[in-house]
């Protein structure tokens, strides 16, 4: 069974509309004027690229950040040109994904769980967000976000690079050290639990049969684990 709640009656429509116009964009959608000056940029399938260089090419610069639906358009063809497809699937992604953390603290509430799985999530939202969203306002335009595509995202790494000098700032040094620190600590944390686990079942029964949610008794041996672990540092 999968869970829905009612995050998820938003979440759904908001993710699958992101996810069809992405797929139509990226194989079928024609250039686009990304810098406003009458010199489209080819981004689809169909126009000359492959998986690498292909890539749904971001709003054009004419646009700005103003909200550029279809109907603002004087037509398909227009709203084509201006990269309004980038705008409609940005926008979809990060209510989507906002919906995904807003499910997964319902369900942990409903279970009676505590809420650090969704909190937990919001960093990679947060990510996105940066470079969807808070990056292009900043700038004045969505023509500055990242491109959807895998040669799209180098560029974008290195004009940033180029003009902000992000790898020589403070707070994304920190950021590094704290995701490369937070993933070793992870893996140090759940190989030290799972490789200590008291055994409640026999060798032919699962290890999880011996274990019930929300018990009151310990299901590792955290003596076992600190000792072990004290004795290699």
């Amino acid at each position: 069974r999968l869970y829905i709640g009612w995050f998820g009656v938003l979440m759904i429509p908001t993710l699958l509309t992101a996810t069809s116009v992405f797929i139509i964009a990226f194989v079928a959608a024609p250039p686009v004027d990304i810098d406003g000056i009458r010199e489209p940029v080819a981004g689809s399938l169909l126009y000359g690229n492959n998986i690498i260089s292909g890539a749904i090419i971001p709003s054009s610069a004419a646009i700005g950040i103003h909200f550029y639906p279809i109907w603002e358009a004087a037509s398909l063809d227009e709203w084509l040109y201006n990269g309004g497809p980038y705008e409609l699937i940005v926008l979809h992604f990060l209510l989507g994904v906002c919906c995904y953390i807003g499910r997964e603290w319902e369900l942990s509430y409903r279970l009676g769980m505590r809420p650090w799985i969704s909190v937990a999530f919001t960093a990679p939202v947060a990510a996105a967000s940066a470079v969807f969203l808070v990056y292009p306002i900043g700038q004045g335009s969505f023509s500055d976000g990242m491109p959807l595509g895998i040669s799209g995202t180098f560029n974008f790494m290195l004009v940033f690079q180029a003009e902000h000098n992000i790898l020589m700032h403070p707070f994304h040094q920190l950021g590094v050290a704290g995701v490369f620190g937070g993933s070793l600590f992870s893996a140090m944390h759940g190989s030290l639990v799972t490789s200590s686990l008291i055994r409640e079942t026999t060798e032919n029964e699962s290890a999880n049969n011996g274990y019930k949610f929300g018990q009151e008794e310990e299901t590792y041996n955290i003596v076992a684990a600190h000792g072990y672990f004290g004795r290699l540092i």
